[in-house]
């Protein structure tokens, strides 16, 4: 497998496997969200990236998010700044249950460190189960709650220097 950074030609794939995780337990997207604009951002911002098979088929994606609502949350460490949030976290259906979210996310955490952050941070929905699994198998810290974006979440982190 290859984690990368997305490509212009990666984008109509990833946006279809946003699309195709719409009302999935736990999912809380819609058609509205993640869209084209913020793909985009993702894109102008060297912060989206994708996990290729050996094929060159995307089986997940994953994305450094830059908001700003989301960082001036009262529950990250402040002994673990700076941190940063990862986001809109998807695996192919026929991929899942496979331990691809976990690579994903320990790549993801590779590329923070490499960045100069501290931390990793993240929100997930209080039902998305499979999330929550992985996130306890990488000893990531439940920190808080956050009601943000019209839904209720529990709040992650993780020191980076856990990290190898």
């Amino acid at each position: 497998m290859n984690f990368q950074n997305a490509t212009k030609e990666d984008m109509e794939e990833i946006r279809k496997l946003y699309r195709d995780a719409i009302g999935s337990p736990g999912c809380t997207w819609s058609l509205e969200y993640p869209n084209a604009e913020i793909m985009q951002g993702d894109m102008e911002r060297n912060a989206l990236f994708c996990l290729k098979n050996e094929a060159g088929k995307i089986i997940g994606a994953i994305s450094i998010d830059d908001d700003k609502v989301v960082e001036s949350l009262s529950c990250w460490d402040e002994n673990l700044k700076p941190g940063a949030e990862l986001s809109r976290l998807v695996v192919r259906e026929s991929e899942q249950n496979q331990g691809i979210a976990r690579i994903l996310l320990k790549q993801a955490m590779q590329e923070l460190k490499k960045r100069g952050y501290q931390s990793v941070h993240f929100l997930v929905s209080k039902t998305n189960e499979r999330a929550l699994r992985s996130y306890a198998k990488l000893d990531f810290s439940n920190c808080g709650e956050a009601d943000l974006f019209g839904e209720h979440w529990w709040c992650y982190e993780k020191s980076l220097s856990e990290v190898n």
